[in-house]
């Protein structure tokens, strides 16, 4: 199966209207991503509070972009999630990602979303590599 970017990406698409819009900074000596934001009001659940499988949205394409810092090419096999504090609405979050392991096509990575240096979710994926290249 090929997999192809449109443009339309939910979490970076910048022609998704209604998508986030995120913007990852990709480094490939650390094989990690980092992605400053803030979440508006319309993607929240309770009221203030940002809707979990938004930050499990983030947290997922994160650990794909740290993954892009060695390749072109990820799925998400398992994506595991810790949610450790609510996370308000229209504040800066940041998030982070970084490559732990690697096993031929499967890698094992790192995710956190920090607001204030304090840690409000994590998360451990496995993810697949599509593709053969390296970054």
């Amino acid at each position: 199966m090929d997999v192809l970017e449109d443009g339309l990406c939910f979490v970076c698409g910048a022609e998704n209207p209604i998508g986030l819009k995120a913007s990852f900074v990709v480094d490939r000596d650390t094989r990690s991503a980092v992605c400053r934001l803030q979440i508006p009001k319309n993607f929240q659940g309770w009221k203030d509070v940002v809707h979990g499988g938004i930050l499990a949205t983030l947290l997922d394409e994160t650990c794909i972009y740290a993954c892009r810092s060695i390749g072109n090419s990820f799925v998400t096999a398992e994506l595991n999630l810790k949610y450790k504090k609510p996370v308000p609405v229209e504040t800066e979050v940041v998030l982070k990602a970084k490559i732990v392991e690697e096993k031929r096509k499967v890698l094992i990575v790192k995710a956190s979303l920090e607001i204030d240096g304090q840690s409000y979710a994590q998360a451990d994926a496995k993810v697949f590599r599509m593709d053969e290249s390296a970054a």
